[in-house]
């Protein structure tokens, strides 16, 4: 199906659509996807406890217990759908709100909040995973995943990359840059750009003139727009997406059209750029509703299944939330730790100075 994504513009993009807001399953020529009872019970568990570790990092930002925290809420399907989409011989290169697909990559959550507590430089094993880590530099990673995939190549591996950016993010160079190199190279990448509406405080009207999924065309690959709020339609989007990567077909971009529900980060108030309608019309259209509403019609799962659910989602917070006010506070020296594998003269100069710095303060 195909539908009327647009926020006013004159000539509507069409999107891939698979559930519709109402949780009535819908079918697309070219884009389609065989799922049993148990894997959409699956999904909609993935998207319940997903959210609930957002919101308990929220919490625990509002309390102290984190210096920030970048919130997701809103775009589980998108992070979900395309998530559950990869192998295990994928790499997918995330900016810092991927906690949806850090979680389908088998990252422990707590490793998330000991980042932006400030407790370590990332967490996690990129490669045990295949999960890189966090970048906060908006766009850089996208060159990271290009070159990651030029290395597939030269390897005569069978895998793909998946490059995850913003709206915001595509008026960057790198972005741009990578878009080429992908092109000419005819990497095996997937680039899922989330737009979520806003670049904090932009709107998507500045960023482009046209639909962000047409950019692709004019750097020689195809693009697709996808509703970012529809799991099923994000993971058969990028599925199939990656599939072409991984058979030698080259670069696609996914724009999987979503919404921002909260702030960028925890230090912004978003009422102070938009209107609160806009976000009420988004809720009508919430990713885990709609699955929640399949489930019930079609009578894939009973009361039963949601309490337990649920029970499962306060159980994870509870846990997160314990195991992160144990987290030991690191030294001031540790922050030099662990930045290079090996010995390195500068950093080993600059951890002296601070060290002699400190001990001012003792005398």
């Amino acid at each position: 199906m195909t539908v009327d994504a647009s926020r006013g513009a004159e000539a509507p993009p069409e999107l891939v659509q698979l559930l519709t807001p109402e949780g009535e399953r819908v079918e697309h020529p070219d884009y389609d996807i065989d799922l049993t009872p148990e894997e959409v019970r699956s999904l909609y568990r993935d998207l319940v406890l997903v959210r609930r570790i957002d919101l308990e990092a929220v919490a625990l930002q509002r309390q102290g217990e984190l210096g920030i925290w970048a919130s997701l809420l809103g775009q589980e399907a998108a992070q979900i759908g395309s998530g559950r989409a990869l192998t295990d011989t994928d790499m997918a290169f995330p900016t810092y709100r991927e906690h949806g697909v850090a979680w389908c990559r088998d990252v422990d959550p707590v490793k998330l909040l000991g980042l932006f507590r400030g407790v370590n430089h990332g967490g996690w094993d990129p490669k045990e995973h295949n999960f890189h880590l966090y970048t906060i530099v908006i766009g850089s990673q996208t060159l990271h995943a290009v070159g990651y995939a030029m290395g597939i190549q030269r390897d005569d591996a069978t895998a793909a990359t998946i490059a995850y950016f913003g709206d915001g993010a595509t008026s960057q160079g790198d972005v741009n840059e990578s878009f080429i190199w992908a092109s000419v190279f005819n990497a095996p990448i997937v680039f899922f750009c989330q737009n979520n509406q806003w670049a904090i405080s932009e709107p998507l009207e500045k960023q482009t003139r046209i639909p962000l999924y047409r950019r692709a065309s004019g750097f020689g690959f195809p693009g697709i727009r996808v509703d970012g709020n529809d799991v099923f339609a994000c993971l058969a989007v990028t599925r199939q997406a990656l599939k072409n990567a991984r058979e030698g077909q080259g670069p696609t971009l996914i724009e999987a059209f979503t919404y921002r529900m909260g702030a960028h980060t925890t230090t912004d108030d978003p009422t102070r750029y938009r209107v609160a309608s806009e976000l009420e019309a988004w809720k009508l259209k919430d990713p885990i509703e709609r699955v929640k509403a399949y489930l019930f019609k079609n009578e894939l799962a009973d009361q039963e299944f949601f309490d337990s659910v649920d029970a499962e989602a306060e159980g994870l917070g509870a846990d997160l939330r314990s195991r992160c006010l144990a987290m030991p506070d690191p030294g001031p020296l540790d922050i030099f730790d662990h930045v290079y594998a090996e010995p390195h003269a500068l950093m080993d100069e600059e951890r002296a100075q601070y060290a002699a710095y400190l001990e001012g303060f003792e005398r």
